[in-house]
């Protein structure tokens, strides 16, 4: 592709100082001439700056040459998932652990799916040296739908989801994952959350091939997606917003944009699609078409998910070690109103009411948790400790209390 510009100078000159002056009329004073300043000093480029300034042959605005160093851009990405993984310089990493630690401080209940997945998610990004002989590199995971089909490849139909190509990359869909994972989880259940995002990542895969696949065989589009290659946990996260926005009549803001919550996925995907490059338009396509099958075969399918069993039953089966020592260390309590042993029934036998505050007291104690007087079991005794507390002042009374709850 070429193309061929006429430059003059002065003519360049003085429309850069008639664009310069029109928008300092909308700015401060001191904005719009630090903008003429910069502007002649570039155009005048004095010795003093060549080393700096590049020359305009080299700032041309060439379409061709920025889809070329795209291009470029996205090999060299490819070539750092070789070596890059191990490197300790990760500025946005600590942000986002500290932005992690701060959402399940603050909740009651710890979704423990949503932490184990976005634990896993970023020590694959991370790659320990520790996990190099069982991690397969990026290269190894690309999405590629035409060596998938190809090689009937699994591993990168499946494990390319947990892959991610810098830190930008994986903090963004980490942090998408802790809200839309937080609030599914605690709406569902962590077992059926689990086997949600396990069906999410099988059909958002499948129908990324499946489209990728379709376009090549009715459209001949092999270069743009069925050679394409993409990373990413972004497609079961199209999904998920489908889940969660599906029965919400709200309005929301998509990048700035007003839309309604239900279609808040769509207005995303072309919205990320147009201003973000290098994103995979198939991929996030691929997710939320899962949404929305989900939901279609979620509200068919009456039946137990048989998924949600099997990890329901996984998720009991690693709990039983804990629960069998818990019951080993539990410890009987012994109190007023409560019970011997966890499970036991209260034996109203064993109670006694003290005669001067009626409080009912276990059978183990021999005096009363309210108010301090002494358990006998002779009438005149008890009469004459009812007597002694009913002589005693309201004040009394209350200071007893205290001092007995002080200790």
């Amino acid at each position: 592709m070429e193309f061929s510009f006429t430059w003059d100078a002065t003519s360049v000159s003085a429309a850069y100082s008639d664009r310069i002056l029109q928008a300092g009329e909308k700015t401060t004073g001191y904005s719009s001439t630090c903008c003429c300043a910069a502007n002649k000093i570039i155009y005048l480029r004095p010795s003093f700056l060549h080393s700096i300034l590049p020359a305009i042959n080299e700032v041309w605005f060439n379409p061709h040459l920025i889809l070329k160093l795209k291009q470029n851009l996205s090999k060299s990405r490819m070539e750092r998932g070789r070596g890059r993984w191990s490197s300790l310089s990760r500025g946005m990493l600590p942000l986002l652990a500290l932005h992690t630690v701060t959402e399940y401080y603050r909740l009651d209940r710890k979704p423990p799916v949503t932490a184990a997945l976005v634990a896993a998610n970023t020590i694959i990004y991370l790659r320990p040296t520790f996990l190099h002989s069982i991690l397969p590199t990026i290269n190894q995971v690309w999405f590629n739908p035409h060596l998938i089909l190809k090689y009937k490849d699994l591993k990168r139909f499946f494990l390319s989801a947990f892959y991610h190509l810098d830190d930008s990359h994986l903090v963004y869909n980490m942090l998408s994952l802790l809200w839309k994972g937080i609030q599914l989880e605690t709406s569902m259940g962590s077992a059926e959350f689990a086997s949600t995002v396990a069906a999410l990542v099988a059909m958002s895969q499948g129908i990324t091939l499946l489209l990728a696949k379709s376009l090549l065989l009715f459209f001949d589009y092999e270069r743009p997606y069925y050679q394409e290659y993409a990373v990413g946990f972004s497609g079961v996260l199209f999904a998920m917003k489908v889940i969660l926005n599906a029965q919400s009549d709200d309005y929301t803001y998509v990048h700035g944009l007003l839309v309604p919550t239900r279609y808040a996925a769509w207005a995303e995907l072309i919205l990320i699609q147009m201003f973000v490059p290098g994103v995979s338009f198939l991929g996030h396509l691929g997710g939320i078409l899962a949404g929305l099958l989900f939901l279609h075969l979620k509200a068919s399918y009456s039946g137990a998910n048989p998924l949600r069993t099997i990890i329901r039953g996984l998720g009991h089966a690693l709990n039983w070690p804990l629960r069998f020592v818990n019951c080993l260390f539990r410890r009987q309590r012994i109190g007023g109103r409560g019970t011997v042993g966890g499970r036991q029934t209260r034996d109203t036998s064993q109670m006694w009411r003290c005669q001067g505050c009626t409080f009912d007291n276990s059978g183990w104690l021999s005096v009363c948790e309210m108010c301090g007087t002494s358990r006998t079991d002779d009438v005149l005794s008890s009469l004459s400790s009812t007597d002694e507390v009913q002589d005693l002042s309201l004040d009394e009374l209350r200071r007893r209390r205290i001092q007995r709850y002080g200790r």
